[in-house]
């Protein structure tokens, strides 16, 4: 290992050995060797020039290929922007036009409910109204149903009580053709038994029209009650309608597919 300064002093001593034994050499030498060194650095230059050149056009020719497909794609985004614009406002075109009309179809549904739930209710009142009837003629048929068997004991009573009476009626109430007598018959005896029978016929005939009441009553609840479940799956005909609409609003404005409508279900029967 040789310092640093030696170094130093050996580069002066080379120099100025070199330099002495350049000015002791033929300058003709000296200046065919510098030209020589000349040439070769010129050579060295122009190849270097030349490459620097054709690299030049090479580098210009891919800028170009560059700029041309930039300037493309900025044409093809250009349009590309254009059709987003107006398929954005084509878009909100179609929002505000689906908003109109998922306003109405709410609107719409909002008073085919209230409808509905106000023919619910007074279809509702109408059944109680007939079924308190019903039960009223019930009530009213088991009173007159005793009442007559009430009566028809009383009647039974009294014919056993009285003399020609048993004699023509038996403990069930039937005649007694057989042993009637024609000298034994009465005018009192006809009127109380034609008075008698005159109650009777106007008993059962209030029996029997209140009986008819109570059918066309019957009748006309179950009428209500059908009435009453024809809304109800109207009412959820109308929500389901009102939910596949409003869906299918939604999804064709975010461009998927529109789902298929749920199943409408039926409301449970009441009994009548």
């Amino acid at each position: 290992q040789v310092p640093t300064k030696k170094l130093k002093k050996y580069e002066k001593e080379y120099q100025a050995m070199r330099e002495s034994q350049l000015q002791q050499e033929d300058p003709m030498d000296r200046y065919k060797r510098e030209n020589r060194r000349l040439q070769e650095a010129s050579m060295r230059l122009e190849q270097e020039n030349d490459d620097l050149a054709h690299e030049l056009v090479t580098s210009k020719i891919a800028l170009r290929n560059d700029l041309d497909q930039a300037e493309d794609k900025a044409d093809v985004l250009n349009k590309e922007l254009l059709l987003t614009k107006q398929k954005l406002v084509e878009t909100e075109e179609e929002k505000r036009k689906q908003e109109e009309e998922t306003a109405q179809l709410k609107e719409v549904f909002r008073k085919q409910l209230e409808k509905a739930e106000y023919e619910i209710k007074k279809t509702t009142a109408i059944i109680a109204e007939y079924k308190q009837e019903s039960s009223s003629l019930y009530s009213s048929i088991e009173k007159k149903q005793s009442y007559t068997g009430a009566q028809s004991k009383v009647f039974k009573g009294k014919m056993m009580a009285c003399k020609h009476c048993s004699d023509i009626f038996s403990k069930e109430g039937t005649l007694k053709l057989a042993t009637i007598s024609r000298e034994d018959q009465g005018i009192e005896m006809d009127d109380e038994k034609d008075s008698l029978k005159k109650q009777l016929r106007e008993m059962e005939l209030e029996l029997a029209q209140t009986k008819l009441q109570l059918v066309e009553a019957k009748c006309k609840i179950q009428e209500l009650e059908h009435q009453r479940g024809a809304l109800m799956n109207e009412i959820q005909a109308a929500k389901n309608s009102w939910f596949s609409k409003t869906l299918n609003s939604i999804k064709t404005a975010t461009g998927t597919q529109p789902l298929q409508p749920p199943q409408a279900t039926q409301p449970p029967k009441e009994s009548t």
